[in-house]
């Protein structure tokens, strides 16, 4: 679907307040309740928003978005999230690239660097990058999902256990107050717990909403990485848990 720059705002509203209204949006955007019902009408086909009486509400925080749609959400953090974790990593090195949209930002930000060892388990990566001759790409191998192209499973594991790579790029669902990291699928767990273990500096890519949201299966903690790059740090608890785990805390939006 075409997004216009006001479906982003209307997503992000919803995302910040819960709910939004047709009445109030066509005076915020000095357009007609027609208009704001066709936007929102679109949003909620394509599941990015959920369509209540009188206006519409953004999805609940255990529900995992389509990846296409994930893309939209916090759009521009993430571009800066990108740009910023990608300015930790120098030219040749090698490095691990795990699934998530964020993680995407960040393979598109590193088509500045040069001579990089790539191993990733996320077919958008690979066929990014694939194409530019300074890089070297491997993908692991495993089980495709049809919905985001990552590659997950045992043998997604046991390919990236062969490797120990000077960085690791790892995004994950959700993170709650005291530090845990969060996903869905377990088998991408696995995935990313071996990434982690494998890696010599891990660097966490989340936007400011993942502090806001839940996901069933946990990953490890935030003080298992040595950078953590966001768009912003609301909260003061988990600012503290870098502190005292000496994880540098990056926020790319300042």
């Amino acid at each position: 679907m075409y997004i216009h720059p006001r479906h982003q705002e209307i997503v992000e509203t919803a995302r910040l307040v819960g709910r939004v209204g047709v009445d109030e949006l066509a005076a915020r955007f000095d357009v007609t309740p027609q208009t704001i019902r066709k936007d929102l009408n679109e949003l909620c086909r394509a599941r990015i928003l959920s369509r209540v009486h009188g206006g519409a509400m953004f999805p609940s925080g255990t529900e995992n978005l389509e990846y296409e749609q994930r893309r939209l959400i916090s759009e521009t953090e993430k571009q800066a999230i990108g740009r910023a974790a990608a300015e930790i990593i120098p030219d040749n090195a090698s490095l691990f690239i795990n699934i998530g949209t964020t993680t995407e930002a960040v393979s598109h930000a590193l088509l500045k660097r040069d001579g990089l060892l790539v191993i990733t388990n996320n077919i958008n990566v690979a066929n990014r990058m694939r194409v530019y001759k300074q890089f070297e790409i491997i993908i692991t191998g495993g089980v495709v999902r049809a919905s985001d192209g990552g590659i997950v499973g045992e043998a997604a594991v046991d390919f990236i256990r062969q490797f120990s790579v000077d960085y690791a790029i790892i995004g994950v669902s959700a993170i709650d107050q005291s530090g845990a990291l969060f996903d869905y699928d377990f088998r991408e767990v696995k995935v990313a717990q071996a990434i982690i273990e494998n890696a010599r500096h891990v660097i966490l890519v989340a936007d400011s909403t993942k502090t806001e949201r839940t996901a069933p299966v946990r990953i490890g903690h935030l003080s298992q990485v040595d950078s953590f790059v966001t768009d912003v740090c609301k909260s003061e608890k988990i600012r503290s848990i870098c502190a005292k785990n000496n994880v540098e805390l990056v926020q790319a939006s300042q």
